[in-house]
């Protein structure tokens, strides 16, 4: 999995304009195709990594880690890591993260209506 260089000017940028709004910061923890979706998939349940990739087909394995990864980091989503064998890994919600939940079921309602004016056009 390839890191961003801390040297990088996408690094630099991203560290300046975290700060800049607050809008910002959201779009800059939620960027990305998947993340949304995924914070979606897990609102009322516990998923292990195979449920999400049967969840959501088209998203690649290194996608689906590389997202993972970076929402636990940004305090989105809890890994839990049980000491079984096969290791059994569960994703959830943090509080954080389930405070989203209005925002993407509004942005869902808008999706279904602003497709239905597209199919009428």
């Amino acid at each position: 999995m390839s890191k961003i260089k801390t040297t990088s000017t996408n690094n630099r940028n991203r560290s300046a304009l975290v700060n800049f709004c607050g809008m910002n910061y959201a779009l800059n923890m939620l960027a990305g195709r998947w993340k949304l979706l995924i914070l979606y998939k897990l609102e009322d349940k516990k998923l292990r990594y195979g449920d999400i990739k049967k969840i959501m087909p088209n998203i690649t394995d290194r996608m689906l880690t590389l997202h993972l990864q970076e929402m636990e980091r940004d305090g989105l989503v809890i890994r839990t890591v049980y000491p079984e064998v096969p290791p059994k890994v569960e994703y959830e919600l943090t509080a954080s993260a389930v405070a989203l939940a209005p925002v993407w079921k509004q942005l869902e309602r808008w999706g279904i209506a602003h497709r239905g004016i597209l199919d009428h056009a």
